[in-house]
């Protein structure tokens, strides 16, 4: 019996891959109305046979199994037909899991979900499993699907995945030896109808769990965790006294060792603080030491473009928040660095006012720098801050670098898009951090 992989996104078009290089039969089906000569090639390459611009019922006759992308609801008329016919419909998350557990070979999964932070949060256990001499794949909502990640990585390894509630929605028998909820906030209701459901999704995390694995969950909200499904044994993360927290010193604990100070972190901000120490406690649970741990958050410099520690010289520390495209983003990176900051601001506008900025930037502000076409709108806003005016990227920066005192922390994070001067905000990040790393060796 045949497979119907339904969306052409990048998750559905790693299960189709994996499950035509399988010889399983397969097709593919999208609402867009083709899928364009690139893609139409590589399906003909791996004799993918594609069904565009709708679901036909007819697809499910003869098939055996639906692999759903996470963006399409379990509601689409074409999932409740398949469901109503008996027809298992998983996604391609559980399908790479189920991968994973047929091949037997020692790999290992840790599993990340919260409504923020849960990027960062893989990407760093990967990492200081890595500075273990742990093999490690971070994969799953943060980029590379799951199933990619399990056929590319030879066997004994740990896959760090981070889940979304829309992947959450479609797992069956997934299992991961260590899973963290790390917080919740309103998000993604218009699909979930409730906060109460949307909770519910999230702490699917846990159900395949049990006595011997580990459930990572906040310590200030057990209402968030406390009837979660699955028997994995609670291990706490945060501010006050537990498995994993940060004491009034700025020490981060983890069972009872101190590791290291929060100011040795490259990634700022107390939210980095708690995904730091919920991911020390999944690299411990498979076998990171606690000097690997040590020496991995010493070294993390963050995603690339988020608040990402790009370079130090002569006590001035630089951080590109490209990805900060609009001023509530820009908040968040004001907050999370002490100051004082030199902020580089502008692009291309987008409409909004910037002087939400202004209660974030008092108390730590060295000077702003605008550039861009956002020139006219940001001294409109905040002109009567400190500033200076250098409307070319690589002038602004090189501005910026100069103001800056021993102490200071430069910030790329423009609360405009790039497109006045860049293809998009990685383009400009990578360009910031060049010049960054010119400046740093000179």
């Amino acid at each position: 019996m045949r497979t119907v992989v339904m969306g052409a996104g990048r998750s559905g078009l790693a299960a189709a891959r994996f499950l035509a290089s399988k010889g399983h039969p397969v097709v593919l089906t999208d609402s867009r109305p083709d899928p364009g000569p690139t893609l139409e090639i590589e399906l003909a390459k791996s004799s993918i046979p594609g069904v565009w611009g709708a679901h036909p019922f007819a697809l499910l006759e003869g098939c055996g199994e639906v692999v759903l992308s996470p963006g399409i609801p379990r509601t689409a008329p074409f999932v409740a037909e398949a469901m109503a016919r008996g027809i298992p419909v998983i996604g391609e998350v559980e399908l790479a899991h189920r991968l994973i557990r047929e091949r037997n070979d020692g790999s290992r999964v840790l599993a990340v979900t919260g409504t923020n932070g849960k990027s960062t949060t893989t990407d760093l256990v990967a990492h200081l499993l890595k500075a273990s001499g742990i093999p490690a794949m971070a994969c799953g909502n943060l980029g590379t699907p799951m199933i990619e990640a399990v056929r590319n990585v030879p066997s004994r390894a740990v896959f760090v995945v981070e889940l979304s509630s829309y992947q959450l929605e479609s797992i069956r028998d997934f299992h991961a030896e260590g899973a963290a909820f790390l917080n919740l906030t309103p998000d993604h209701l218009a699909r979930h109808g409730t906060m109460e459901t949307y909770r519910k999704t999230k702490l699917r995390i846990f159900e395949g769990q049990t006595a011997d694995d580990l459930r990572v969950v906040p310590v200030a909200h057990p209402e968030w965790w406390l009837d979660a499904p699955g028997d994995g044994h609670p291990a706490r993360f945060g501010w006050s006294e537990c498995e994993a927290w940060c004491d009034g010193s700025g020490s981060l604990q983890l069972h009872g060792e101190a590791l290291l100070s929060r100011s040795e972190l490259l990634i700022p901000g107390d939210h980095n603080v708690e995904n730091a120490l919920a991911a020390s406690l999944l690299a411990r649970r498979v076998g990171a030491t606690p000097e690997g741990i040590r020496e991995g958050l010493r070294s993390y410099p963050g995603l690339a473009h988020r608040i990402a520690f790009c370079g130090e010289k002569a006590g001035v520390r630089v951080y590109n928040d490209s990805k900060g495209t609009n001023v509530d983003a820009t908040l968040t990176a004001i907050r999370a660095l002490p100051g004082p900051l030199v902020l580089l601001l502008g692009g291309t506008d987008k409409g909004a006012s910037y002087g939400p900025l202004r209660g974030a930037l008092a108390g730590k502000l060295r000077q702003l720098v605008f550039l861009g076409e956002a020139i006219p709108q940001l001294t409109r806003d905040l002109g009567d801050l400190p500033h200076h005016v250098a409307p070319g990227f690589d002038d602004a920066v090189g501005v910026a670098l100069s103001l800056a005192r021993p102490g200071d922390q430069v910030l790329l994070s423009p609360a405009c898009a790039s497109f006045d001067q860049f293809d998009n905000f990685e383009q400009r990040g990578d360009r910031f951090e060049s010049l960054v790393r010119a400046w740093s060796e000179s």
